[in-house]
Order: structure tokens, then C-alpha cells, then sequence
């Protein structure tokens, strides 16, 4: 399995890292050239979005099909969470049938519904354990 962890690098500044060699810089809003953490979260989501129609696309639009899922939200600064996400997949879809065109709305669909670990926990919540460990000597 995959580790992962973040390392502070500075005054609200971390690196993500994962053991398969994979970084992301992490940080506030004020920082430049960072992701902050609700960026990556909804970018998690969009990502697994887009994922998760992948191979099914790929079957219905050829394995060279463009595609953008785009992904906002802002934050309840009051309650510190994302009430709302809204996604779009952004598709040519020019090339299909009315009724192909509405097989793949179903497939895409079906696909997120059943697929998008992101989506899937985001919208059934989580639970999540969190603890401080003393590294000290």
C-alpha cells in the first residue's frame, strides 16, 4: 500500500509526498505556487471523476478523446466545510447520435455512481480518527 504523508517546509507551507515518489506542494491561500487542501480535494474528486469514465469513454470515443472535469465550490468560512461541489465533464460529443449521446450520459453517470472512491466517501461522509504521537526522545 501507498504511505503518504505531508512535511512542513515552512510558515503554512508543506510538501505531500508519497512512496511511490509522487510530491505536491501544499500551502494557504496566500502562498503562491501551492495547492491549498481544499484545492487538492476538489481536485481529488474531479480526478476520480474523470477516471472513473475513462475506460468507458475511451470504448464509446476512441482512446485519444479530450476531456475536462471541472470542479468548484466555495467554503462556509463559518462551519469550515464545502456544503456544495459542483462538477463538469466537458465532452465533444459532436460526433454521436442523439441516442448514443444519451448512452453515454447513462454510462458516465452509472460510472461515478459506482466507481469514484472520492465521490463515494465525500457523499456518505467519514470517519476520521486523528491523533498527536510524541516523537521526542
Amino acid at each position: 500500500m501507498t504511505k503518504l504523508w505531508v512535511e512542513r517546509t515552512g510558515s503554512r507551507r508543506y510538501t505531500g509526498r508519497s512512496s511511490r515518489g509522487a510530491q505536491v506542494l501544499v500551502g494557504g491561500e496566500d502562498v503562491e505556487g501551492v495547492f491549498t487542501p481544499g484545492e487538492l480535494l476538489k481536485i481529488a474528486l474531479a480526478a476520480c471523476s474523470g477516471m472513473s469514465t475513462d475506460e468507458p469513454l475511451a470504448r464509446r470515443l476512441g482512446d485519444d478523446y479530450q476531456a475536462v472535469v471541472r470542479v468548484s465550490g466555495p467554503a462556509d468560512r463559518e462551519q469550515e466545510r464545502y456544503p456544495l461541489l459542483e462538477e463538469t465533464l466537458e465532452l465533444d460529443l459532436s460526433g454521436l447520435s442523439d441516442d448514443e449521446k444519451q448512452r453515454v450520459l447513462v454510462v458516465v453517470n452509472r460510472a461515478v455512481e459506482l466507481v469514484c472512491t472520492v465521490g463515494r466517501t465525500l457523499q456518505s461522509g467519514t470517519k476520521v480518527n486523528f491523533e498527536v504521537k510524541n516523537v521526542g526522545a
